[in-house]
């Protein structure tokens, strides 16, 4: 009988990757000398089963990319190039997840209702049909998303992170598909899989489409605005049920042809890792997954 894969997760931070288990958070980061940094400790918050229960696991999701992706990348800030924090305090990384979280509202959703808005005075059918006034402004949404991406990707940290995105999936992939997990394994293995970060931002854009239609058109701005945001947790639950069974379905046709968008952008946010970045993910999800690891070049931090 074969045994039950866990549910893996991670992300991908400076010059390493970070692995999330049930129960398990671990950071593997390459140092300037060639080690590799780790630090793994418990999470109890994705164990206990009230929280992963259909949309309330959307928002552990949600919470593990705030919280814990921003303690990660500043740990793996530290460690790659000894800028940042090794520790970072409760009241830095609510101030960290603030400014995330108020760029990300500015560019992504102040943005784009602005310029809807706008648009509405010359564009009468966009006034007078609010579902049309909610299409505008949700392709205007991923129309910045993808230009956004597109820009980062010409910075080459950003693209280091990429790479180390893209291994991240192998390792993954090699693990989900029962190989053992060496460098050789995932190399062979595709970088772009179905329930990435990436996949899921853009299913929240296209939910969002859908959400915000339930606000009245004749609404003051400052409600629609205040809206998408109070929604966000709404629109994150429901998007990861999506994720999720398109990540149970994926060898349907029409479920794979429905995610294709997905996967197309994740040619911009993961790029070919090679063999050192592939151990580094690797070394993060065999200790996520409580399995051995050996290696001189490796250094625990608690």
């Amino acid at each position: 009988m074969n045994k039950k894969k866990l549910d893996v997760g991670g992300q991908a931070v400076i010059e390493g990757v970070m692995m999330r288990a049930p129960g398990k958070f671990v950071i593997a980061v390459r140092r300037e000398d060639g080690k590799i940094v780790v630090k793994k400790k418990d999470i109890s918050i994705d164990s206990k089963s009230f929280f992963k229960k259909p949309f309330i696991r959307g928002l552990v999701a949600l919470y593990n990319a705030l919280i814990l992706g921003i303690s990660a990348l500043n740990f793996s800030a530290y460690h790659a190039f000894g800028e940042g924090e090794e520790k970072v305090s409760k009241k830095e990384l609510f101030i960290s997840m603030i400014l995330g979280l108020g760029f990300g509202i500015g560019l992504f959703v102040f943005l784009p209702l602005l310029i809807t808005d706008l648009l509405k005075h010359v564009m009468p059918a966009v006034k007078n049909s609010f579902l049309l006034y909610n299409a505008v402004d949700g392709v205007i949404r991923v129309i910045f998303f993808i230009l956004y991406l597109f820009v980062i990707t010409f910075f080459k940290d950003v693209r280091r992170v990429f790479e180390y995105h893209g291994a991240e999936h192998k390792a993954i992939y090699t693990y989900e598909q029962g190989k053992e997990l060496s460098v050789a394994n995932a190399k062979e293995m595709s970088r772009f899989h179905p329930r990435c970060g990436t996949s899921f931002l853009l299913i929240v854009m296209i939910v969002s489409i859908i959400v915000f239609s339930l606000i009245p058109k004749d609404a003051h701005f400052l409600i629609k605005l205040l809206s998408r945001v109070i929604f966000i947790p709404v629109i994150a639950g429901i998007s990861y049920e999506i994720l999720k069974l398109s990540d149970k379905y994926y060898n349907n046709p029409v479920v794979r042809s429905l995610i294709k968008p997905g996967l197309w952008l994740q040619k911009l946010t993961t790029k070919e890792p090679d063999e050192s970045q592939l151990e580094v993910a690797l070394i993060s999800l065999k200790l996520a997954l409580d399995k051995e690891v050996e290696g001189e070049g490796i250094v625990y931090v608690s």
